[in-house]
């Protein structure tokens, strides 16, 4: 098997066994560079020594493609700042390596790796690792081992300020957080992406995008890979199918909700096939408005009265057929439904507060 097969199937692997993994992956280009000794990677091109990965088994090659979009992930790059260039390189290769080993990945021989950084940051692994040096003079020691950089499992490459790939990792992960896929400790490495107060204009654009991306079925399937024996999903278009629910009680905010409409209607401009089912209500439901691409989101709001969440639930339940998700926008000061709904629900509120289920964004200009 050649190299170019054992990185195919390695990505097709990754895929399969690894969502998550094999799809900040898939984005990676590859070029041979015989004057390295292993690999490097910016996030974008896998850069590598043909022999070097011409000796691993393609369970060991989806640990070098994970490991090399990961950095991008966590962004690495980024974060190294005023630090030893190679040390910064080791600690946060501990990182990337600890995960990918907890999550059941089969690692390559010599790579960094030790139980006592597992669940640590680079920065806290830098500190370790600087402490154990740092009787010695920094500049020659950085000088020395500047010569056997290239020796370490991973480099990333200079890329710049910021990846031009932020806003596709974002949608990648909102996905498959939704979807309670992600890999073990990345919650631990990446809690802003795990709290609720984010910027909800952006957070709201990508949540949709995600939706509005092209998804995959099993038939018919994937015809690339069946010679080989393997079924994988074909990619086809759907319509993106929201419902967003609006509580017209006396508590909501009007100019709040008017720059939220605005929002979502601006967004909805960018999607070529979508429905949007849009329900007003206080204690009942107070009107059912269907808009579809091409038509102006606007609404008239009644109401005026107390809040109870149920009737939206129950209608949802018995009169619309798979939404892809619900937005409920609100206060959250209502009576909720005793049972989580089987779809996704984002609540959008104007302050933090406890919800029984789905996700919330605080919609707040000033995060």
């Amino acid at each position: 098997m050649t190299v170019a097969q054992k990185i195919e199937k390695a990505k097709v692997k990754l895929m399969v066994e690894q969502p998550y993994f094999g799809t900040i992956s898939s984005a990676l280009s590859f070029k041979v560079n015989s004057e390295l000794l292993t690999f490097e990677s910016d996030g974008t091109q896998l850069n590598y020594n043909d022999e070097y990965l011409d000796r691993l088994t393609v369970e060991e090659i989806e640990f070098v493609l994970a490991n090399a979009a990961m950095h991008s992930q966590l962004k690495h790059l980024q974060r190294s700042k005023h630090r030893i260039g190679w040390l910064w390189q080791n600690a946060t290769d501990y990182v990337v390596n600890a995960m990918l080993i907890k999550n059941g990945m089969t690692p390559p021989e010599q790579i960094h790796y030790e139980v006592e950084f597992e669940g640590m940051y680079a920065e806290e692994i830098y500190s370790i690792l600087y402490s154990k040096i740092k009787n010695k003079q920094e500049q020659e020691d950085s000088q020395e081992n500047h010569k056997v950089e290239q020796t370490q499992l991973s480099k990333f490459s200079d890329v710049g300020e910021e990846s031009q790939n932020d806003l596709l990792a974002e949608e990648i992960f909102l996905k498959y957080k939704r979807q309670g896929t992600l890999p073990k400790d990345l919650a631990l490495l990446l809690p802003e992406c795990f709290s609720n107060r984010v910027h909800w204009r952006e957070y709201l654009q990508n949540y949709i995008a995600t939706y509005a991306k092209s998804t995959y079925r099993f038939s018919p399937p994937n015809m690339k890979y069946l010679y080989q024996g393997i079924y994988l999903p074909s990619l086809y278009s759907d319509l993106l199918r929201i419902v967003v629910a609006i509580d017209t009680s006396g508590s909501i905010d009007a100019t709040l909700l008017e720059n939220f409409l605005g929002e979502l209607s601006s967004i909805m401009e960018q999607f070529p096939n979508y429905e949007i089912e849009l329900i007003t209500a206080d204690m009942k439901i107070q009107s059912i408005h269907t808009f579809v691409a091409g038509e102006v989101l606007e609404c008239q709001l009644t109401g005026g009265g107390g809040t109870d969440y149920r009737p939206v639930f129950e209608y949802v339940e018995k009169h619309i057929d798979t939404p892809n998700v619900l937005l409920y926008f609100t206060d959250a000061q209502g009576i909720y439904p005793e049972e989580e709904p089987h779809y996704d629900m984002l609540w959008l509120l104007p302050k933090s507060s406890e919800v029984p289920f789905g996700e919330v964004v605080i919609l707040d200009d000033t995060v």
